[in-house]
């Protein structure tokens, strides 16, 4: 049964979550100078108030679209935006590093109710297989809108407000979703629920944040015990919730999707895609506003070519896997972005603007189309009772690939930089971030205040090099399996118009 008006417009009610969570990660990234100069915290917390939002959201993914199969997936997206305004409002006028990593935690468990909604209903809602894919392509390219409305309204927000107020922009989008929801949208759910697992739930959790703090305090504080103790704990919650999962009769994670390749490729590109995407984020807007000077505004308009590419490249997929095995075209989507990591590897302190708006668009029209490609292959393979859970995991595999991204690429690039500044004798306040180290030079006489500041935009260019690198190789690692293992999945069939009824039909139908 194909989806009429009343679905298509249900689906602009679905991407009002999606947008939203786009802008709420691309405003925050244009807002991190800010923060660091108004609240100072250290590299380690810079980082989890990066990383603690996308973190929660993987983490309870999982749950929560298994909770919106059993109590109704239209209720619980409206409890989401509830939550993830109410948790808005409170991060805008955090008045310390660690309430803002406590809020922006909470916001993680909102965003965590939204997004496995909006996927599982619009499995329910778009059957024919051609619709469906449109529909996704849409709500893939809601994230590139997002990319482009967010540094316009952050810069436009930046510029006269404080850095609170980019939270504040979450508080009208949330209410016209609670107002045209219960309209709109039909409620769906899981006729035969299984029981919630609660620790099921704690067990993802504890297998995702003590990982993550210890990569990040390897990366800043060099090997030690406590890190390498928290990655072994993180491992083990990991491997207990796996064999929890497969002895369940009905699992939050069903691991027998893991047996089918086509699946697992799907979901490792996808990972990989927002891994490289959203980390690179990190860099790049402290590039354009702390290495390049653009103020915030100036420094949005440059995510306008990107965010158009990104559009473009969710609205071709769909006719590209018509014509083109989908093997293939996540292929060449790997390639492209790799190809604009490559050259966003390359930037250096004099500020080469064509460089960075051609690296930033090949990255976003390349990683896009894998995004839009990979979501299909995997909300296909979900029965509509479980749709839910296929969502939920769906987005645990994009929501820990963005986080994984930031905390392993900054890292890295953490990890260069404090090594590169520590070498040329700058002081112990500078080796954190780059923010930091530019309020120190504001403090300091000359010539010894411009000495850091040079030195210390060096050793950013030199991080950002090398995690450019490492998301580039990443790129074209899974860009040599993604044709292996999806060579199975065959061209999508053209979608069929409607038999026109014959005359007898139609009299009838009078």
């Amino acid at each position: 049964m194909k989806a009429g008006r009343k679905q298509w417009i249900g689906l602009a009610v679905l991407v009002l979550p999606v947008l939203l969570i786009s802008v709420d990660l691309h405003v925050l990234s244009y807002a991190l100078p800010f923060i660091s100069a108004s609240l100072a915290p250290s590299g380690s917390q810079l980082l989890w108030i990066i990383d603690i939002y996308p973190f929660m959201l993987a983490g309870l993914l999982l749950p929560m679209g298994t909770l919106g199969d059993r109590v109704g997936r239209r209720r619980l997206l409206m409890a989401g935006a509830a939550a993830f305004g109410a948790a808005s409002a409170v991060a805008a006028f955090s008045p310390s590093a660690d309430l803002l990593i406590v809020t922006r935690a909470l916001l993680g468990v909102g965003g965590a109710t939204l997004m496995p909604s909006t996927l599982s209903l619009i499995r329910n809602m778009f059957h024919d297989d051609g619709q469906r894919r449109v529909a996704i392509a849409i709500w893939t390219g809601a994230f590139a809108g997002g990319a482009m409305l967010g540094p316009l309204m952050g810069g436009a927000l930046l510029e006269h407000f404080w850095w609170g107020s980019v939270f504040l922009v979450n508080l009208p989008v949330m209410a016209l979703l609670l107002i045209l929801a219960p309209l709109l949208l039909p409620e769906s759910r899981d006729p035969r629920p299984g029981r919630f697992d609660l620790l099921g739930v704690a067990l993802s959790l504890g297998a995702i944040l003590p990982t993550i703090y210890g990569i990040q305090h390897i990366a800043q504080d060099g090997l030690g015990w406590a890190p390498v103790l928290a990655i072994v704990a993180g491992l083990a919650m990991g491997a207990a919730f796996v064999r929890r999962q497969r002895a369940m009769a009905d699992p939050m994670l069903d691991v027998r999707l893991f047996g089918s390749r086509a699946f697992t490729a799907a979901i490792g590109a996808n990972t990989l895609g927002v891994f490289a995407m959203v980390g690179s984020s990190l860099f790049t807007t402290q590039y354009l506003q702390m290495v390049m000077g653009a103020r915030p505004l100036v420094a949005g308009l440059y995510a306008l070519p990107s965010a158009g590419m990104a559009m473009l490249a969710a609205g071709l997929a769909p006719a590209l896997v018509r014509k083109v095995r989908p093997g293939l075209v996540v292929c060449a989507g790997l390639l492209v972005g790799a190809s604009g990591f490559a050259l966003l590897s390359r930037l250096d302190v004099t500020g080469q603007n064509g460089l960075l708006i051609a690296g930033i668009m090949l990255m976003a029209g390349g990683v896009t189309l894998v995004l839009t490609v990979s979501s299909d292959l995997i909300i296909a393979t979900a029965p509509p009772e479980r749709a839910g859970a296929v969502a939920g995991l769906s987005q645990v595999a994009t929501e820990f690939g963005g986080a994984l991204g930031i905390s392993l690429l900054g890292s890295i690039g953490t990890a260069v930089y404090r090594g590169q500044l520590a070498d040329s004798g700058a002081p112990s306040a500078a080796l954190d971030t780059l923010g930091g180290a530019l309020e120190s030079a504001r403090h300091m006489g000359e010539p010894a205040a411009s000495a850091l500041a040079v030195a210390a935009r060096e050793a950013f260019a030199q991080g950002q090099h090398y995690a450019m690198l490492a998301a580039a190789a990443a790129l074209c690692v899974m860009a040599v399996l993604a044709p292996v293992m999806l060579r199975t999945v065959r061209r999508a069939s053209r979608p069929q118009p409607r038999p026109r009824p014959d005359r007898s039909e139609r009299h009838a139908a009078r």
